[in-house]
């Protein structure tokens, strides 16, 4: 292992949760497992019509149905099936009454390659990764009695497979864990798993944002007492105006700070980052969490959130912090978790299913490069963990060129099935990305392997910034 390589996981340590914390005696806790704010919430599953066929695919079966609280969509070619089922997992929806089925961005790719697919809205929303698992789950195993139910006779599924964006990244990853598999309730052993943009650190995802905005209250003069932030909302407005000139676009010296550990905590030096940091959708979803008390809204009775590990560095140098630094890190306020918040279920799954590393199924992600709501980091951590389990010879990653959260085109997620399953077939290993390895990240061309029909490296539609950037970053 080279001096960089054993630097990177070094500095990404801190996010690796330890097993003193998950493995809590909870003896002492009774019998029963207690209620949290999740269980009382209801949520509206919708009865739908028949959804819409997609122009020019072939004729397929399509079936809508609400399934224990769950809404699905069902869609099977008829004919010409290979037996597979793809499970689509769809991201976090916020903690609307409403339930929401999502078609998989692979649909029509899918359908004319002879796969059947299968999307839960899931019985709750919220960050319910437990929820999405074992709805997704139910319905997978349902699959031949609701087609035998529509007078169609199909078999069941030779193979399952399961994709997902975002919290569904997180629920697919999660999906192929082997302590998903022993404490699931329904039991689907997945062939291969395709997660993409997934928060693929669980709930080191919460501590990522955590530490963003202690740091942001903390170079703005206005440092946090305690976690959580209980004034987060009515500083909101005077921290930012503290740190950009012109928010997100223009930093004071202070805001240049606050990027500069926005860039380290995030997963260091890369193409697009500023971009992404400049980006007002982006810094919205990001500032918006900032009055989140570390329990998942809920889905947890206590904090999971712990900042303690955490080394905020300005720059991207590596080697001793400054004396800047030093003060910086020895007087900002950490967060502590709850130790048993999102320990291991009596009950069955842990509330918040944690991503291990421990798979022994292939796995292939893709991430974009410039996320900074749910950054490549969570790559960084999935790698980290494999690799402790000997698993990373099965999971391959792809950096994708680009700013958005979840922004891929049709071909490249086409590409990325296509080369799981042919993996899962008995193929080759397909070809990645080193996350881990810091020069790889931070070349002007990183990313470009794996990009995919984009008519520049970032598709702005402003002529003169999609100038500057073919600049910065050399088109692939």
């Amino acid at each position: 292992m080279t001096r960089s390589r054993r630097r990177t996981l070094a500095e990404i340590a801190w996010l690796v949760p330890c097993a003193a914390l998950l493995l809590t005696d909870c003896s002492a806790l009774g019998d029963a497992e207690p209620d949290r704010p999740q269980d009382s919430r209801q949520y509206i599953a919708p009865l739908e019509a028949e959804f819409s066929p997609l122009p020019g695919a072939p004729p397929t079966y399509r079936w809508v149905g609400v399934l224990d609280g769950a809404a699905y969509r069902i869609e099977v070619p008829q004919s010409g099936w290979n037996g597979s089922l793809v499970m689509w997992t769809h991201g976090y929806l916020g903690n609307v009454p409403n339930l929401r089925v999502q078609d998989p961005l692979m649909r029509q790719h899918l359908i004319e390659r002879g796969y059947a697919w299968a999307a839960s809205s899931y019985s709750k929303n919220g960050y319910d990764v437990r929820a999405g698992i074992e709805d997704t789950n139910q319905l997978a195993l349902a699959f031949a009695a609701l087609a035998r139910a529509r007078q169609v006779n199909l078999a069941a599924p030779k193979q399952y497979l399961i994709a997902g964006i975002s919290m569904g990244g997180h629920i697919a990853a999660a999906a192929v864990e082997r302590e998903t598999l022993a404490d699931e309730h329904h039991k689907v052993r997945y062939a291969g798993a395709l997660p993409m943009c997934g928060v693929l650190g669980d709930t080191q995802l919460q501590n990522y944002f955590a530490a963003y905005h202690l740091a942001a209250m903390q170079l703005a003069g206005t440092p946090a007492q305690a976690f959580p932030l209980q004034d987060w909302t009515a500083l909101k407005s005077t921290i930012q105006a503290s740190l950009w000139k012109d928010f997100p676009a223009r930093t004071t010296e202070q805001g240049e700070r606050l990027k500069g550990l926005a860039m380290n905590l995030s997963g260091g030096a890369r193409p697009f980052f500023a971009e992404g940091y400049a980006d007002p959708s982006l810094q919205k979803s990001l500032w918006s969490v900032g009055a989140r008390d570390g329990t998942f809204d809920g889905v947890l009775n206590g904090s999971a959130v712990d900042t303690r590990r955490i080394v905020y560095r300005f720059g991207e140098e590596p080697g001793p912090l400054s004396t800047e630094e030093r003060a910086f890190n020895a007087s900002i306020v950490r967060a502590v978790p709850k130790p048993d918040a999102n320990r291991r279920r009596r009950d069955g799954l842990r509330w918040v299913p944690e991503v291990q590393g421990d798979f022994r199924v292939p796995v292939l992600t893709l991430h974009t490069l410039g996320d900074i709501y749910v950054p490549i980091v969570m790559e960084q951590i999935y790698r980290a963990r494999a690799r402790e389990h000997r698993r990373d010879r099965l999971l391959v990653q792809r950096v994708i060129r680009d700013v958005e959260h979840c922004a891929f085109t049709e071909a490249e997620a086409d590409e990325a099935f296509d080369d799981l399953t042919a993996w899962v077939a008995g193929g080759p290993r397909p070809q990645g990305d080193d996350v881990l390895a810091p020069a790889m990240l931070a070349a002007p061309t990183a990313g470009c392997r794996f990009t995919r029909n984009r008519s520049s490296p970032y598709d702005y539609t402003d002529p003169r910034q999609r100038a500057q950037m073919q600049s910065h970053y050399p088109p692939c």
